[in-house]
């Protein structure tokens, strides 16, 4: 039978192991606490090519960049709300009263156009 010290012994190994484990596993210096290879640390860089898209070719619209999303605003309203995501299905669905638009790549001109026209 193993004595109580030996417990003792073995229990303060486990735990200085998954310590040691955790301590491996989390940020790194200079790193947002949480997940080191979060998707909110990369910007998305279809969203920062849409954005400079409509600010080329649509100034009368004034595009706000938010985490994964923009926010496309005309005369103070807003107009639409895109997003680039594979996962959900492409196309347009409605929060509230602004239209959100969904695309699995970048978008070109003739869509976004298309898709701005319906918004409104």
């Amino acid at each position: 039978m193993i004595d109580g010290i030996w417990w003792l012994v073995i229990l303060i190994a486990i735990i200085v192991i998954l310590w040691l484990v955790a301590k491996s596993r989390g940020a790194k210096a200079g790193e947002k606490h949480g997940s080191a290879k979060s998707k909110n640390t990369v910007p998305n860089d279809a969203l920062q090519k849409t954005s400079a898209l409509l600010k080329q070719y649509f100034p009368e619209y004034t595009v706000m960049r938010k985490t994964n999303h923009l926010l496309v605003i005309k005369d103070g309203q807003k107009v639409a709300m895109i997003t680039i995501d594979k996962k959900i299905v492409e196309g347009q669905r409605r929060l509230g009263e602004v239209p959100v638009i969904n695309y699995h790549r970048l978008p070109s001109r003739a869509q976004l156009t298309a898709n701005l026209q319906d918004a409104e």
